[in-house]
């Protein structure tokens, strides 16, 4: 039986959810290859492993089915927390991670899938207020961003192929960067005169409007450079980005963060 047929009855994959089912298994796959060079690598996440990367993916799967098994770290900003946690299971062998990641990723996406029901907004920090339902796409964003862009080339030390951007996995992982981009860059986007369109080519593309008022810049590119640009991991040069309209208003978008 795979982990997808063994959830409970009311389980209902989203498209958030059936992305991370197929991102849990391309990593999976993905780790049974690793060499005990490759998970003691730099990533392309500053200051961690390969290693450390998947053990994040854990632990931020714990955090939905046993929190109270991470460290505290009540008061910290995420990123700070997810050091923390990831410092934590330092210690663990690469096969503890990946069995840990095996095991809690099946309960957590479980747990996942029955937000879906849920009617109610959560205060998630530094990463916003948004619907429950939401919430699995901000673990889609996770797996997507964390594999292709940290573990992979050019960042990443992995050569080979990563696993696809296709339809699925774009949609849920812009799905959370269109909600998260305004409450997490408020102050950043109060220094925007007028508006800003955001023209995204390719799977999951749409147009993101950010501002009010008249049109003052248009952004194009596609829609796998937009995640790698939007949580700083590219430049608008490296990853073939156009901005149309006023070049002070375009210095200002750049420096748009997601995470």
């Amino acid at each position: 039986m795979t982990p997808a047929e063994s959830h409970q009855e009311d389980d209902v994959p989203t498209q958030a959810t059936e992305a991370l089912w197929a991102d849990r298994s391309a990593l999976l796959d993905l780790c049974a290859g690793l060499c005990e060079a490759d998970w003691k690598t730099e990533s392309g996440c500053p200051g961690w492993s390969v290693q450390d990367v998947v053990a994040h993916m854990g632990a931020l799967f714990t955090s939905v089915v046993a929190p109270g098994t991470l460290p505290d770290t009540a008061g910290l900003a995420t990123e700070r927390a997810q050091d923390v946690h990831v410092e934590f299971r330092r210690s663990w062998s690469a096969a503890q991670v990946v069995r840990d990641y095996a095991s809690v990723s099946t309960q957590a996406i479980g747990a996942l899938e029955r937000l879906a029901a849920v009617d109610r907004q959560l205060d998630l920090g530094d990463l916003g207020t948004h619907p429950a339902a939401l919430l699995p796409n901000a673990f889609a964003f996770d797996h997507y961003t964390h594999i292709r862009a940290d573990l992979f080339a050019p960042r990443g030390p992995l050569t080979g192929t990563p696993p696809p951007s296709d339809e699925l996995r774009l949609t849920a992982a812009i799905d959370w960067i269109e909600a998260a981009l305004p409450q997490q860059n408020r102050e950043l986007l109060a220094g925007l005169s007028g508006s800003a369109d955001l023209v995204l080519d390719g799977p999951g593309g749409r147009t993101i409007k950010l501002g009010a008022g008249g049109r003052t810049l248009r952004v194009a590119g596609d829609t796998t450079s937009f995640v790698r640009w939007i949580t700083q991991r590219g430049s608008w040069e490296e990853l073939d980005v156009t901005a149309y309209g006023d070049p002070e208003q375009a210095a200002l978008l750049r420096r748009l963060r997601v995470w």
